[in-house]
């Protein structure tokens, strides 16, 4: 995907994706469930359904076709992000925040905490936000006691950085 902006041309497939070392193995073991269970079981219900005659109007058969495309094209998914991912080498570093790191913040008066994950990992409902993110981008090589503005679709909002672990 090519984006323009203001004369300025900027191709997303050299911005690096980070993933973590555990969602690396999350991701080859759901491969693995796919390749060895789930394709191999289609094809059966496949074959099985194909028995049964008149394949124009056999919804099981139909079914089982839609659920090996899906199947195979999440094989083909998986292997994209595999190979075009950089694993994280997460580095305890609690001086100022990095991928990996944990970041407690205060906003209008509420404190929270941020897990800062590549855009694979990215779960804001569970504090854990993607480094491509504004809020994630923002709080990137910060110290505690920095006060970042970030410019979020609510308007600018003051984050003031208390933990960083």
């Amino acid at each position: 995907m090519r984006l323009y902006f203001f004369n300025v041309y900027y191709n997303m497939e050299d911005q690096v994706k980070y993933i973590s070392p555990e969602k690396v193995a999350e991701f080859k073991a759901e491969r693995k469930d796919l390749k060895e269970n789930r394709i191999p079981g289609l094809a059966k219900r496949i074959d099985d359904a194909r028995q049964m005659g008149d394949l124009s109007e056999n919804a099981e058969y139909h079914a089982a076709r839609e659920e090996m495309a899906w199947a195979q094209s999440r094989v083909k998914e998986i292997d994209m992000i595999l190979d075009s991912s950089t694993i994280l080498d997460i580095q305890k570093n609690t001086d100022k925040v990095n991928l990996g790191s944990a970041v407690t913040v205060v906003s209008n008066g509420k404190e929270r905490t941020y897990t800062i994950v590549g855009a694979q990992e990215a779960d804001p409902l569970n504090g854990k936000i993607s480094n491509e993110s504004p809020l994630g981008s923002a709080f990137l090589g910060k110290k505690k006691g920095d006060e970042v503005i970030v410019d979020l679709p609510a308007g600018k909002q003051t984050f003031s950085i208390k933990k960083v672990m």
